[in-house]
């Protein structure tokens, strides 16, 4: 492990050395692929399995999944245990390996899970302690809340955003627009469909040459940069959303919180006197861009304590039927909906037909 680690830091050196100009592009983005390869390394080691360590699979419960990273001392159990004892309706139940999971919240009929992600601060991305298996975790999270201390966020903010990346996480970014196919034969066909700052077809052949691709075709849909080519060739990045809590506003004044509070992506808390916990939940919600969906069985009215929660990106009448039971679709007839995404009520629709949030569904089987 150490070798990889000492040619990291030999390119991370390296590339602080290197001044940032046109005719330097190349070369940092060679740097930048590399270390992209050797981080893939450390996530996952040759050979694939486990390197005979425990792995830790945390059980996927409910509908979402928040993971909370932080540094000590910055409140973040302190939250966790006060949102799990205010909006859960489940005990904490513990995972045998993962550190601490306090549990799972209700919010709007959907129960959502959150776990601690400890490792990822200590080091994790220098392949210390368990740092590979909680960033598995990491990976399979629909949200994460990055939770700082008021009182030094920016700096804390930029470690923990780097150590994330460094993992291949997106923090609130869509996938690059490129373009990428291999091919056989042809060489590198590289086109723009606008000026580039960064890239140009000795860089993205230098870049590509470091993977041994020397036939694709690529199109650059925008400004990109090196970083987004090889994020596409890697083809392994996650693109997950993220609030920063910043807690402990008690200890500010009411200026500086209106500073704090044009910060993008932000919620300013204080776990302690559960401030703003509502501010924190409605953003949460609409982060995790869920929608619920109401049942209704035949001659009742619907039922609104339970309901069907999906993801905005799978919302179809198919979907919904699975996520009721896997056999529901097989008998599926058709379906009736009342709601926004109808022009009549009730409206008979198909599998295809996409939901809205807080639709009601009646589902009606071939007999």
């Amino acid at each position: 492990m150490s070798t990889i680690l000492e040619k990291i830091a030999a390119i991370e050196a390296e590339m602080s050395r290197t001044q940032k100009n046109k005719q330097t592009s190349g070369h940092l983005g060679l740097l930048k692929a590399k270390l992209a390869k050797l981080r893939r390394e450390l996530i996952t080691p040759k050979g694939g399995g486990s390197s005979g360590e425990q792995g830790f699979e945390v059980a996927k419960t409910g509908d979402a999944r928040i993971g909370f990273v932080g540094f000590p001392s910055v409140g973040k159990s302190t939250l966790l245990s006060t949102l799990a004892g205010v909006y859960s309706e489940v005990a904490a139940y513990e995972f045998t390996t993962l550190t601490t999971v306090p549990g799972c919240i209700k919010y709007k009929g959907a129960k959502i899970q959150l776990l601690d992600l400890p490792g990822i601060i200590e080091g994790a991305k220098d392949g210390k302690g368990r740092g590979r298996q909680v960033i598995a975790v990491a990976r399979t999270c629909s949200l994460i809340f990055i939770v700082l201390d008021v009182l030094k966020p920016l700096g804390h903010k930029r470690l923990i955003e780097h150590e994330l990346e460094g993992f291949g996480l997106r923090l609130n970014k869509q996938p690059p627009n490129i373009n990428f196919r291999k091919k056989d034969k042809g060489g590198i066909n590289l086109q723009t469909t606008c000026t580039q700052s960064e890239l140009d077809l000795d860089t993205v052949r230098t870049i590509l040459s470091e993977y041994k691709i020397h036939n694709a075709d690529i199109t650059l849909r925008y400004d990109a940069t090196s970083d987004d080519l090889i994020d596409v060739i890697e083809g392994n990045r996650i693109y997950i959303p993220c609030i920063y809590l910043l807690n402990k506003i008690d200890q500010i004044s009411i200026e500086e919180l209106d500073v704090i509070y044009k910060i993008p992506h932000c919620v300013p808390i204080s776990a302690h006197h559960k401030w703003n916990f509502d501010d924190l939940l409605e953003k949460m919600w609409e982060y995790l861009q869920l929608i619920r969906i109401y049942t209704k069985p035949k001659g009742q009215l619907p039922d609104y304590n339970s309901p069907v929660v999906l993801n905005t990106e799978k919302r179809s009448v198919e979907d919904f039927c699975n996520k009721l039971h896997r056999t529901i679709a097989k008998e599926f007839k058709y379906a009736l909906v009342w709601g926004s995404s109808v022009k009549h009520m009730p409206q008979k629709v198909g599998k295809d037909h996409i939901l809205n949030d807080e639709d009601v569904v009646q589902i009606v089987k071939k007999v």
